[in-house]
């Protein structure tokens, strides 16, 4: 930041005035503080801030109410709604309203952190600040070296064609489809194309598509104007007006519902859109790159995605491995989180012992790289001081459940497990497993699972178990 950021904290609990106002002005903020929506706006009338940070259930007047008197007096201060009684209702109230975000408690302080940021950022850039300009260049040209695709960690054959396919798709104008298991990278691999293409110094926005109902995800998208709806004061630009001449990625596309997706293949095809309650069309070059776990043909044939915007969106495709397929990566990924937790705290010594590297090679992954990098973090910060990360500390977190094969029990741990995932895994590996010991034959997969044909097929859908991705 150029300048100390001024926030406005406005919440009636003790105990959040004082978590948020240690930790923001821990972090380098000024901050004021007000026990009542009343009290902040009479600070936001004598004083100038950077963003205001408001709960939502407050006696008096409420966080809503509050929010539009702060923004009566700066019509340009972002509210970061905060609230313990999240629901879609108050969610769309508060961001119809205009709340540039919400969080929910308990929060954890990273997330009001980047929020915080990105608030301040989209402030200081809308109010043009010239001194700004030159760090908004050295911020994006450190974006662009982060998300360089050499920085995306993997020497297998399959991240190899990866590499290729972004250093082939970065410099075109096609829209890109990701494909690829939950915590596999892909919102890391769309980055990487922005970051290599020529757009890198414009605006790249991440829409989490199945975050929000849909009526406030066409509100985000195409932005609104002033009496639009109940609670429309202002006139608010959506995203796609905002990445105009960058990248608009669309995280878990296929959330999206029908309706909005007629109108975003409207955007895709005729470069062109409308805000919500306008007649006036709004020109914009946007680039799009999507991502999915799910089957969208499947989705296709059940009704629930539309065929003309998959043709529209996977022009180029790229698939991500899961990280069970590329085991030989595990020791690179391994020690790139190392020397990045360790580095973080104050650990950049420490070592893995090679026991502990062949439980992590061993372990199937279901979450993948993500799962591994919380694995590597969570070690880092529970080893020994003047130790290692062995073995045990390992199996605490990968081995949570264990199974006996000559009692057929699993042992739950004290701490509990989430059923439903552990029941999945241990269905699709023994799914795997038969299919490997009949070459992949399904009949004869089902008779040594002792299914029907029909059902272990249907099972075989549902997984997503495809025979490339285990070969």
């Amino acid at each position: 930041m150029s300048k100390l950021a001024s926030i406005l904290v406005v919440d009636d609990e003790p105990i959040m005035q004082e978590i948020l106002g240690d930790f923001l002005r821990e972090e380098g903020y000024s901050i004021d503080i007000a026990g009542s929506g009343e009290e902040g706006v009479e600070l936001a009338q004598k004083s100038s801030y950077d963003c205001a940070i408001v709960d939502l259930m407050m006696p008096g007047i409420d966080g809503i109410e509050t929010m539009q008197q702060l923004r009566e007096i700066d019509t340009s201060l972002p509210v970061i709604m905060v609230t313990a009684f999240a629901s879609v209702e108050s969610a769309v109230e508060a961001m119809k309203r205009g709340a540039f975000e919400y969080i929910t408690k308990p929060f954890k302080n990273d997330e009001v952190l980047v929020v915080l940021q990105k608030a301040i950022r989209t402030r200081q850039l809308e109010l043009e600040v010239p001194q700004l300009k030159e760090e908004v260049k050295t911020l994006r040209k450190a974006l662009k070296d982060k998300y360089s695709f050499e920085n995306i960690v993997g020497k297998n054959r399959y991240m190899q064609e990866v590499y290729g396919l972004i250093e082939q798709a970065a410099p075109s104008r096609s829209t890109i489809l990701i494909q690829g298991e939950s915590g596999t990278g892909k919102e890391l691999v769309a980055k990487a194309i922005h970051a290599n293409s020529a757009r890198s110094e414009q605006p790249f926005q991440v829409v989490n598509s199945g975050s929000m109902p849909s009526d406030l995800l066409e509100s985000n998208l195409f932005g609104h104007v002033k009496g639009a709806f109940t609670g429309a004061v202002a006139s608010k630009k959506g995203l796609f007006e905002v990445a105009d001449g960058g990248s608009i990625f669309f995280d878990e596309i296929s959330n999206i519902s029908l309706e909005v997706q007629a109108k975003l293949l409207r955007v895709i095809q005729e470069k062109e859109f409308m805000r919500v309650g306008s007649v006036d069309t709004l020109k914009v070059d946007v680039r799009l790159i999507a991502a999915t776990n799910d089957d969208l043909k499947k989705m296709i044939g059940e009704g629930t995605f539309r065929e003309d915007l998959y043709y529209r969106i996977n022009v180029i495709s790229i698939m991500l491995p899961p990280l069970r397929n590329k085991v030989d990566d595990i020791p690179l990924l391994t020690q790139y989180f190392l020397d990045r937790y360790g580095k973080e705290n104050g650990r950049e010594d420490l070592m893995i012992s090679d026991d502990a590297l062949e439980l992590l090679k061993g372990h199937s992954w279901p979450g993948n790289v993500r799962e591994l990098e919380n694995a590597i973090e969570r070690a880092v910060v529970l080893a020994p001081r003047g130790g290692g990360i062995s073995a045990d500390l390992i199996r605490e977190y990968i081995d949570p459940v264990t199974f006996d094969s000559s009692t057929s029990l699993v042992s739950v741990p004290a701490e509990g497990l989430p059923m439903k995932s552990v029941v999945t895994d241990f269905q699709k590996q023994l799914i795997v497993d038969a299919l490997r010991k009949t070459h992949w034959v399904q009949k004869e997969a089902a008779k040594l699972l002792g299914l029907k044909p029909t059902t272990l097929n249907e099972m075989i859908k549902r997984h997503g178990i495809r025979e490339e991705n285990f070969s």
